[in-house]
């Protein structure tokens, strides 16, 4: 059967999906291919609730992860969904202050540390020509000459200063379903989106009916879509989008008028640099052909002819 759901791509959407504990663990869980025991969300968190320039959700987790040798430790979820391609120094800002939150550092005996961190960027765009729509970028040690250092590693030190990221090109995913996070993240594939109204999407429920979490995702963005406020708050992200749509697309025209203005511009100094050149060569041919005369005339002046026989020989005045 097909389910029409409220679309995840909405900040307001978003938010009401991983504010459910139990769909965070899901999501945090299938990003890091790890068991995850539990998942808070930290005291922070931080939304664009302004609606400037710049759209950007952000939100703080803390998990703690059971390892494969069974060990246990919390590790900061950093969170940030974004729709358009200018965020870079936003989330390099953001990072910045997250590292030095001192709500961040945790204690080992008597030493201070950095929280291991993991970044999860979900982007509704492209990244560059990368084809692959799920990167993980994970930092590793390594020794002058290029060597993995192994012994020692994980070490607090090292993690409190380095980090490993996760980054989701939401465009890229096109109803691929490999691995259980592609099978998460399929209820933010676009090209599930309803043909008339873009704030829902059309998924069918029989691909998921033997997934219990999977349907529990589906059943919250079920709500999602008869909640009226919700509803209310994706007209309004829709109303900022197309404004900034309309803005983009005014400062495109004019940027394509002034480049094709540069360019008229551009082949009209050209033309007049051609035509310097022609008149410089015309000149130069000119001259040359007037040093030619007057050596002739001298040449005939000094065999003890008349000016008056060269003007007749010479046919000049």
């Amino acid at each position: 059967m097909i389910l029409r759901v409220a679309n995840p791509i909405y900040d307001s959407v978003f938010k009401y999906l991983v504010e459910d504990l139990r769909i965070a663990k899901i999501l945090i869980s299938a990003l890091l291919k790890k068991e995850v025991l539990e998942v808070e969300v930290r005291k922070h968190e931080y939304t664009n609730g302004t609606r400037d320039n710049i759209s950007m959700f952000r939100i703080d987790f803390g998990a703690k992860v059971r390892e494969s040798d069974g060990s246990q430790h919390l590790v900061l979820i950093e969170l940030q969904k974004t729709w358009l391609e200018t965020e870079t120094l936003r989330f390099r800002q953001y990072l910045g202050a997250q590292y030095a939150n001192p709500d961040n550092i945790g204690k080992e005996e008597s030493h201070e540390f950095g929280i291991p961190m993991v970044t999860v960027y979900l982007l509704g765009h492209k990244v560059g020509d990368i084809k692959e729509p799920i990167i993980y970028a994970v930092h590793k040690a390594y020794d002058y000459y290029g060597n993995e250092v192994t012994e020692g590693i994980p070490d607090p030190f090292v993690e409190s200063l380095v980090h490993d990221s996760i980054i989701v090109q939401i465009p890229r995913l096109h109803g691929r379903i490999n691995n259980k996070l592609e099978k998460v993240l399929s209820v933010f594939d676009q090209t599930h989106k309803d043909k008339y109204n873009r704030q829902m999407l059309n998924i069918d429920e029989d691909n998921y009916e033997d997934d219990t979490d999977m349907m529990y995702i589906l059943r919250r963005l079920l709500a999602a879509a008869s909640d009226a406020k919700l509803r209310q708050d994706m007209n309004v992200e829709d109303e900022y989008f197309t404004a900034i749509e309309n803005r983009d697309t005014a400062i495109m025209n004019r940027d394509k008028k002034i480049a094709e203005q540069d360019q008229y511009i551009t082949e009209q100094k050209n033309q007049i640099a051609e035509q310097n050149n022609q008149i410089a060569e015309q000149n130069n041919q000119i001259a040359e052909h007037m040093k030619t005369l007057q050596a002739t005339i001298n040449s005939l002046v000094n065999r003890g002819m008349s000016l008056d026989e060269i003007s007749v020989v010479m046919g000049k005045t």
